[in-house]
């Protein structure tokens, strides 16, 4: 108990903006006790505007879970000139390539979802997207904008917007 009560203190506090892997960017609204099953548990509550929902992640699983803080902003310059690469798409079929695309994002690394948004991205000069390419690019795209506001501080939208002016200056 000793280890979970150090790392409440040390990794998150009420209010600390973090990445859950599969949900995206949350904020951490409490920090609180409960028993469950016998046992004494301490837990991040987790709230998730976007998704309006809320998450309890035992404070001892938090790492493994993959909760983390936002990124720096090296990694978010990093996931931003990824975006003015080249596209670069595997010719297999389009379920595996839709698996790692996936993958990727539940990843929760900046990054590779920088390089799915990059892939998918398609300009008013090429053929349009089949709606399963276009779910995978939506949700990449959202995941991408939600940490880079919370890092730049600005709305969603904006970040949205700085985004796609990237991609279309590629």
């Amino acid at each position: 108990m000793r280890e979970c009560e150090q790392m409440s203190s040390v990794t998150f506090a009420a209010g600390d903006y973090v990445v859950y892997p599969t949900h995206g960017v949350g904020q951490v609204i409490a920090i609180e006790d409960q028993e469950i099953g016998g046992m004494k548990l301490q837990l991040f509550v987790i709230t998730f505007d976007r998704d309006r929902m809320t998450l309890r992640i035992p404070i001892a699983k938090a790492h493994k879970a993959g909760l983390r803080k936002l990124s720096p902003r090296s990694v978010m310059e990093t996931a931003l000139s990824t975006l003015k690469g080249r596209a670069r798409v595997k010719r297999t079929m389009w379920s595996r390539r839709a698996q790692e695309y996936e993958a990727k994002i539940n990843s929760g690394d900046p990054v590779s979802i920088a390089e799915v948004v990059r892939d998918l991205h398609r300009n008013a000069n090429q053929p349009d997207q089949s709606y399963s390419e276009r779910q995978i690019y939506e949700a990449a795209l959202e995941r991408l904008a939600a940490e880079l506001a919370a890092v730049e501080r600005i709305d969603t939208r904006a970040a949205t917007e700085k985004l796609e002016k990237l991609l279309d200056a590629a």
